[in-house]
């Protein structure tokens, strides 16, 4: 008889050193990772999320005087925010909306007692996201530089670390809505947070914009810590200290909550 672990399911067969005919971790891993990713592109409102919208955003702050005074030219001070915008929509809104749905439709719960794991299931959505972010980054990216984008490529590797730890925040938020509350609700909370950080949460336009105590508020969300990282890196190509700890905090705060209070079911 197989004994429950501490969530209340049976053991994985990859948890059990008796398991002799599963594929190693690694192939289990990258095969899940490539499901989930043809899972969201093949989603037609993850593709409004994570492509369309990021595209109209970097139009529309090329095309007016919302940045003017950031960076020499507009498309170098929009661009930054977009990735940054990128980022929240794959790991936060996509990725918290499906892992929501698939909690509601056990879909979850049998996953975690196959070969896969837990763990082979929380690192192949991760895969996901980091694979849909790269192809974020060639088209929102090959747009910017046919409209005339030219980032400080001093600050390329540093824009690189920073997309990587933005979306471990927030996969790691999104996770944690998406296992705590009703789908219905986790679609309501990311959609609602999606435009509310977007339109003023530092990432699109920096929270230093905003007028007294908003600023210090924004100041310390993980989307005005992205934006200001990207922008500082790719306008300036420096390294955002500050910044960098308020992400990592976010990260190891919400992933500690969402390993504490996850529900698979």
């Amino acid at each position: 008889m197989v004994e429950p672990d501490r969530y209340g399911l049976p053991v994985a067969p990859a948890d059990r050193e008796t398991s002799t005919n599963a594929a190693p971790l690694a192939r289990r891993i990258l095969r899940h990772g490539r499901y989930e990713t043809a899972a969201m592109l093949g989603n037609g409102e993850q593709l409004v999320l994570a492509v369309v919208l990021p595209l109209l955003a970097l139009f529309g702050l090329t095309f007016t005087d919302i940045l003017d005074g950031i960076a020499e030219a507009r498309i170098d001070a929009a661009t930054p925010g977009v990735l940054a915008l990128c980022v929240m929509s794959t790991a936060f809104t996509g990725q918290g909306i499906s892992t929501g749905f698939d909690r509601r439709y056990g879909v979850l719960r049998f996953l975690a007692t196959t070969p896969l794991g837990r763990a082979g299931l929380i690192f192949g959505k991760a895969l996901a996201v980091l694979a849909v972010l790269v192809i974020q980054m060639v088209l929102v990216g090959g747009t910017a530089l046919i409209l005339g984008w030219r980032p400080d490529l001093a600050g390329a590797p540093i824009a690189v670390v920073l997309l990587v730890l933005g979306a471990a925040a927030f996969t790691s938020l999104g996770l944690l809505i998406a296992g705590t509350v009703r789908p219905e609700a986790t679609l309501a909370i990311t959609n609602l947070a999606w435009i509310l950080l977007a339109a003023g949460g530092g990432i699109l336009i920096p929270g230093s914009r905003l007028p007294g105590v908003l600023a210090d508020i924004v100041a310390v969300l993980p989307s005005s810590a992205l934006g200001d990282a990207l922008r500082d890196a790719l306008i300036g190509g420096t390294m955002n200290i500050g910044a960098c700890l308020i992400l990592l905090g976010w990260t190891i705060a919400a992933g500690l909550a969402a390993t504490r209070w996850f529900k698979w079911n």
